[in-house]
């Protein structure tokens, strides 16, 4: 009888130990530490994404059109939080560009559909999966990205950028009290904006620019009147601003692109003369 409970309890021992070491080898697989304070900043990003969904589809658009206005001042915020606080992970970067896809690629593309471009049928969803489409494509070249662009310069719209203008024209149209059913300016804008996200258009970053140092007096004046002019009529002057950032950036980078082609044409010229002669 002594025996058949020490074989009983030898048995019981060995399946505590073998549970315990497959406990230890699932937490071993599935534990990751993460940086709290950058991806809880990042996960606001993602709260006001979702958000923009749900209003989109409840047709609130000013709601979902702020919502994404406040996604893209915590994503602006995630990034130098993790600088601040010396947590950037390979994580966090990840973490933050399946945000954004959600936050300035699916929810702004849904509010421009269910708002302007219904009207238009096939054309106008196709526009909307176009710009989703080449926002998820910027974000993963920007990941993959080599340090061969400038510090000052991004590659392509920024799809933040890209999503504050969508957002910016629904409040512009309502303060101004246009209609946006089936208007082809804002299904051409659409197409626009996600072509120019996937451009190798250089867009300035303004990185470089460091605010505590010294400089020229005329950067107070600039930044003084840009100012006063959002302040006349904030969501017409936005929307204003931000187009303007992607229209002009796009004409410089259809400009430089045919000076660099030439450059490059006259390179290879004289390097034909040289190997002549």
């Amino acid at each position: 009888m002594v025996e058949l409970d020490t074989s009983t309890n030898d048995r019981v021992q060995r399946r505590i130990a073998r549970n315990r070491r497959l406990v230890e080898r699932l937490h071993r697989r599935f534990s990751v530490n993460i940086y709290v304070l950058p991806n809880l900043v990042t996960t606001c990003n993602l709260f006001f994404g979702y958000f923009a969904i749900i209003y989109s589809i409840k047709g609130q658009f000013e709601y979902a059109a702020y919502a994404i206005v406040a996604a893209a001042l915590f994503d602006l915020l995630d990034g130098r939080v993790a600088r601040w606080t010396n947590s950037e992970s390979r994580f966090g970067a990840e973490y933050d560009s399946l945000s954004d896809v959600v936050s300035f690629g699916v929810a702004p593309s849904l509010l421009m559909f269910l708002w302007a471009l219904h009207p238009f049928g096939r054309l106008g969803w196709l526009a909307s999966f176009f710009f989703v489409a080449c926002g998820a494509l910027r974000l993963a070249r920007f990941n993959v990205q080599s340090v061969s662009v400038e510090k000052k310069d991004f590659q392509g719209l920024p799809i933040p950028m890209a999503a504050g203008i969508v957002a910016g024209s629904y409040l512009a149209f309502l303060d101004l009290g246009w209609n946006g059913q089936k208007h082809w300016a804002l299904l051409g804008m659409t197409y626009l904006l996600g072509f120019v996200m996937v451009s190798n258009f250089r867009y300035r970053s303004f990185k470089d620019i460091d605010f505590r140092k010294r400089m020229p007096f005329w950067y107070l004046i600039t930044g003084v009147s840009i100012l006063a002019v959002v302040a006349y009529r904030p969501e017409v002057m936005l929307f204003v601003l931000f187009l303007s950032y992607a229209i002009l950036g796009a004409i410089f980078g259809v400009l430089g692109s045919g000076k660099r082609r030439r450059e490059r044409m006259e390179r290879l010229e004289r390097e034909a003369s040289k190997v002549n002669k």
